[in-house]
């Protein structure tokens, strides 16, 4: 039989995933949308079925599909994490150039220099919001400097991004207004790029459509909103997420202060403990699949909750504690498969840039408010606390 699962009873509470997570590694329950689904908790099982062919992307499966008008979804929904080979091999072969090691490694420098900036900004103060003074600017300007778009409406973007990524928690009206709003703002961009290409992953978008790749234009309008949405939303939780684990175990602080080298390995822990994303976006089986004793049949909706993956008790020991010591801590956070985070070393030396500065520039930095857990956005993906009030 179905298990209810509301808004209330898990999604858009810190660890309600871990809650069904005990009852075993796959159960059949409907979401508060509605929906019916396999909720996969168990670490194996994920990267089993993430592998596994029968395991795709549901075509033109947009946000309040009902509701909203096909052409609105085609605009902002063929991108390549929404696309199944051979689309999706085309469509990442487009973007992969930009994320190569060497390009990401070229831009820990103006990286650092952002950061910088920041914290010289919150230094004139006692007391500030990490999200909106470090968290949300830094990734959000790298990644709008990656892409080609200039500092400008980023307050705006932020709104219609929240909406976009976080779509079920919104009304079909308002979803189609932030939508509608952005992909004017896209397509302003794209009629400025074309005028006048630069050295950016935008100009280099527009010359595939116009090239051998043939880029459609709804293709290029989805892929950019998917690079704007997902190349910061993650990393702004990694970095908020990562501060107040931290600052809640000052004994792992403590030890990473004392030894810097382990920033690497303990950007890794955080992102196992509590990492940006809640699930991975729904995928379909198009064939049964026999897995943990259950049967998966074709057609069935399949929600990967990556949260609790990462501290399944099977895979690792102590999963609960945050551990910046430990020699295996294979994680979830950034997906596994053909749709593995295309930008996860990029939020990687973002993450290790911005928690190392941090804690360099201001060492006493604490919780404003200890005795209160944060606030997370609510929806089914995002894992993201909504602001974090420190002193620093």
């Amino acid at each position: 039989m179905r298990q209810p699962f509301t808004e209330t009873s898990g999604i858009a509470r810190h660890w309600g995933f871990e809650d069904l997570a005990a009852k075993g590694p796959l159960q059949h329950l409907t979401l508060f949308t509605g929906v019916p689904v396999w909720l996969v908790t168990g670490y194996a099982e994920t990267r089993e079925l993430l592998a596994h062919p029968d395991v795709v992307r549901s075509p033109m499966d947009g946000p309040h599909r009902d509701t909203v008008e096909d052409e609105l979804i085609s605009r902002t929904e063929r991108h390549m994490l929404g696309a199944n080979p051979p689309d999706h091999t085309r469509l990442r072969k487009l973007v992969t150039a930009a994320f190569t090691r060497r390009r990401i490694e070229a831009l820990e420098p103006r990286i650092r220099e952002i950061a910088s900036g920041l914290l010289d900004e919150m230094a004139a103060g006692d007391r500030t919001d990490l999200v909106e003074a470090y968290s949300y600017p830094l990734p959000i300007t790298v990644i709008c400097e990656l892409i080609g778009i200039p500092p400008v409406r980023r307050e705006d973007f932020r709104q219609w991004s929240s909406v976009f990524v976080n779509a079920t928690m919104h009304t079909a009206e308002e979803y189609v207004e932030a939508t509608t709003l952005m992909l004017g703002f896209v397509h302003d961009l794209i009629e400025e790029k074309a005028a006048a290409p630069a050295d950016d992953l935008l100009s280099g978008l527009i010359t595939a459509r116009d090239g051998g790749d043939r880029l459609s234009e709804d293709e290029l309008t989805s892929m950019i909103f998917l690079l704007l949405a997902a190349g910061h939303e993650t990393t702004v939780s990694l970095i908020t997420n990562g501060v107040h684990a931290l600052l809640r175990h000052p004994d792992q602080l403590a030890l990473l202060q004392a030894e810097p080298d382990r920033l690497p390995a303990a950007v890794e822990e955080l992102l196992r403990y509590d990492g940006p994303l809640q699930a991975a976006i729904p995928y379909i089986a198009q064939a049964p699949i026999e897995i943990a004793g259950e049967r998966i049949d074709a057609g069935e909706v399949i929600v990967f909750a990556l949260l609790p993956a990462n501290r399944d008790p099977r895979r690792i020991d102590r999963p609960a504690e945050l551990d910046i010591t430990r020699t295996e801590n294979a994680h979830l956070a950034f997906g596994h498969g053909i749709h593995h985070c295309l930008g996860a070393p990029l939020a990687r030396l973002e993450g290790r840039i911005a928690l190392g500065l941090l804690f360099e520039r201001f060492p006493n930095l604490r919780l404003a408010e200890p005795e209160r857990d944060p606030a997370r956005t609510p929806g089914l993906l995002m894992n993201a606390i909504r602001e974090l009030p420190v002193v620093l």
